[in-house]
């Protein structure tokens, strides 16, 4: 049976924009869908956009602001990108300089904000089907990795691509896969199943953003392609300012899971 659906997503945003939640958002508006952020200079913006057509599995996107505009027009009409996520990571010329929970003193007029695809989404549908993430049940951040997979690159856009990990039972991969599947605007289904040296992983409990998860003895790594990607690479890039979420928190947007679970069966091979 699937959880309700609240009626808006106002008030949690409304609540983040206050300092009243400054954690990663998983398990947070359940009902709506999350998304990353990503917000560079004019200059670079089609060659980024070129970069998520070309790698729509870690970098789906879901929307594209107008320059200077901190508003998306379709996600989430009242929200201001510059303080509805609960934290940001604003990089100069490639270092990191703060990470603020409001990015209101660093925003330009030449901005482009994107939204991108995020799983935290599915996150929803899994826990409904019995299949409760084990960084929800653990409290902790999702984990993610930098892997050895190179994405395709787009002008000054290039790198690896990174991934996040939920374990599971080697039984219920498959359903995981099945479920995950569902949301090809959310990274669809896994990208690996099994061992984490075949992605250039050396340790599961160090993992590059994020916390890491205990596993169950029964229990065997799954790896969905993550946003975080758009990350590492636009930040190879060295733009002037880039402005992103900080990894697992994220921009819950108005618009449902159902909006993106698609409704045919079948499932991406790990």
């Amino acid at each position: 049976m699937p959880l309700p659906i609240p009626d808006s997503a106002v008030e949690e945003r409304a609540g983040i924009r206050a300092g009243d939640h400054v954690g990663p958002t998983s398990g947070l508006a359940p009902g709506f869908a999350q998304a990353n952020l990503a917000m560079l200079p004019g200059d670079l913006a089609l060659d980024f956009l070129r970069f998520c057509v070309r790698n729509p599995k870690p970098c789906p996107l879901l929307e594209v602001t107008d320059t200077g505009s901190a508003r998306p027009a379709t996600m989430a009409r009242d929200a201001d990108l510059r303080t509805d996520l609960p934290r940001y990571r604003v990089f100069c010329d490639g270092t990191l300089v703060n990470e603020p929970t409001d990015i209101t003193q660093y925003w330009r007029d030449d901005l482009v904000a994107f939204l991108l695809g995020c799983s935290f989404t599915f996150d929803w549908a899994l826990g409904a089907a019995g299949l409760q993430p084990a960084h929800q049940t653990q409290g902790v951040n999702v984990p993610m990795y930098v892997t050895n997979r190179d994405c395709v690159s787009a002008g000054r856009f290039a790198g690896p691509l990174v991934v996040s990990m939920r374990p599971f039972a080697r039984g219920d991969i498959h359903r995981a896969s099945e479920i995950s599947s569902r949301f090809p605007a959310m990274h669809g289904g896994p990208v690996h199943a099994g061992n984490p040296a075949e992605l250039g992983i050396v340790d599961l409990n160090a993992p590059d953003f994020g916390d890491p998860v205990r596993l169950a003895p029964d229990e065997i790594p799954v790896f969905w392609a993550c946003g975080v990607t758009a990350q590492t690479v636009a930040l190879e890039a060295r733009p002037s300012l880039a402005i992103f979420h900080a990894p697992g928190h994220m921009f819950i947007t108005d618009r449902p899971h159902v909006d993106f679970h698609r409704q045919e069966e079948g499932h991406d091979n790990p």
